[in-house]
This record gives C-alpha cells, sequence and structure tokens, in this order.
C-alpha cells in the first residue's frame, strides 16, 4: 500500500472523529461548561502526548538513524519545531477566523460571514493534526503510525462535540453542527495527503517533517486549546483533562508503538 494513500486513510479515519463525537448533539445540547472544559482538556493533552511521543522522539530517532550526530538531531528537531510553529502563527495571524470562546481574531471584512470565519478556524486548528498523521505513516511503517492516527482520532472525539455544541449554542441548527464536524473531518485528510507527501520524496525529510509537524502542533496547543479552557469557570477541569488525555495517550504510544 503507497505511504501517501496510506496517510490519506490513517488521517480520515482519525478526521472522522469529530463527526462521530458530534453525535450526542442529536439527543442533547445541555452540557456543563466544566465538563466542556475537561473534554477540551483530555483534546490538548493527547496532543501534547502525541507531539512528544509520537514525532519529536521518533523524529530524533530518524535523524540518528541517518547519521546526524547528536547535536545536529538536536538543532535538526528544534529549528524543524521552530518552523512549524512561525508557519502557524502565520497562518493564524493573517487569515480571519472565530474563537469558540475568545470571538473573532485576525483581520476581517464586512463580507465576511460567520459561518467562514468558524470553517478558517477548524481548518487552522486541524490541518496540522492531519498533517502529523500523514508524517508518522510517511515511513510506510504501521506500526509506528498507528498510535498516532488513533490518539488524534480520540482526540478529535470530544473535540467534535465542544465544537458542535459551540455551534448549537450560536443558535445554528443541528444539521449545520453536525456537517461542520463532518467537514472537520475532511481537512484532516488533506493535511495527511501533504504530510505523506513530503516524507515520501525521501527519508532524509522524515526528521525535518516530524519536526515542523511538532511545532504546528505545539502552536494548536498553546494558541487554541489552552487559552479556550483557561478560563475561571472550567481552568481546573481543564487542567485534569490535559493530564488525563496526555497519560493516556502516552501510555498508548509506549504499549502499542
Amino acid at each position: 500500500m503507497g505511504t501517501i494513500y496510506l496517510g490519506f486513510l490513517a488521517s480520515l479515519i482519525a478526521g472522522m472523529g469529530t463527526a462521530v463525537g458530534a453525535l450526542p448533539i442529536l439527543f442533547t445540547t445541555n452540557l456543563k461548561q466544566q465538563w466542556q472544559g475537561i473534554l477540551l482538556g483530555v483534546g490538548g493533552g493527547v496532543m501534547l502526548s502525541a507531539t512528544a511521543f509520537s514525532l519529536i522522539v521518533p523524529g530524533t530517532e530518524a535523524a540518528l538513524a541517518l547519521g546526524y550526530s547528536q547535536q545536529q538531531a538536536a538543532s535538526i528537531i528544534s529549528i524543524g519545531i521552530v518552523i512549524g510553529g512561525v508557519l502557524l502563527w502565520l497562518l493564524h495571524d493573517n487569515f480571519p477566523h472565530e474563537h469558540f470562546v475568545r470571538g473573532q481574531e485576525g483581520k476581517v471584512t464586512e463580507s465576511f460571514q460567520r459561518l467562514w470565519l468558524f470553517v478558517l478556524a477548524i481548518t487552522i486548528h486541524n490541518f496540522p493534526e492531519g498533517l502529523a498523521v500523514g508524517v508518522g505513516f510517511g515511513n510506510g511503517d504501521i506500526s509506528h503510525g498507528l498510535p498516532l492516527a488513533i490518539g488524534i482520532g480520540l482526540q478529535n472525539m470530544p473535540e467534535g462535540l465542544v465544537v458542535a455544541l459551540a455551534l448549537k449554542e450560536l443558535k445554528y441548527s443541528t444539521s449545520f453542527a453536525l456537517g461542520i464536524s463532518v467537514l472537520t473531518g475532511l481537512v484532516e485528510p488533506v493535511g495527511g495527503v501533504f504530510g505523506a507527501s513530503i516524507v515520501s520524496f525521501g527519508q532524509s525529510s522524515l526528521p525535518w517533517a516530524m519536526a515542523i509537524a511538532a511545532g504546528a502542533m505545539l502552536f494548536v496547543i498553546v494558541g487554541e486549546i489552552i487559552p479556550e479552557i483557561d478560563r475561571e469557570s472550567i481552568a481546573r477541569e481543564g487542567a485534569l483533562g490535559i493530564i488525563g488525555g496526555f497519560v493516556a495517550m502516552m501510555f498508548l504510544d509506549i504499549a502499542f508503538g
């Protein structure tokens, strides 16, 4: 099975976790803020753990396997993380989008509808996740990429529910909220194909691709998820969620990676 196709399929399945997670809004739209904080925190914790154990550590090992010294490997990973973070910062800063808690951010014109602000927010948030899954499968090693894909898929489920609930609170219909969750899932395989394509050009690109994906993921965690839960009403619950998500993903990666 081609690595690009494998990256596409894995990121698509992981991305569909958002749609699965949003299904409970068919039955209820009431979820306490504390639970929303825990769910957001779990998603952030899973992403943080995946960044460390599924991207940075194997990226370092890949660099060492290519013959780089420890100092050179550390430099590659460090520079790659910075590049990934800067790329997401530029995208974040120059494209108008709307946070579910903090509201609108970025330059916007009057003709820009709220719908597209949400779509852009979802794109900014989820593309790096698909990129990470694609990079994880880019070397054709299923055992390496599988924990990352499972972790991102699990992370997407509570995220999909919280996003759908936020849309319902803004008076969007149930069908629209579910549709946006599905759209979120369709963004990730785009990133998956991109990530797998980069790695498929040669193993020498694997450490760089993993580091850049890690930097992009870190920016999403610090710039998007943590500020969403860092409010007085759900900050403590969000912190517990982050710890729980981190431990769960760490166990998954160490036990089955």
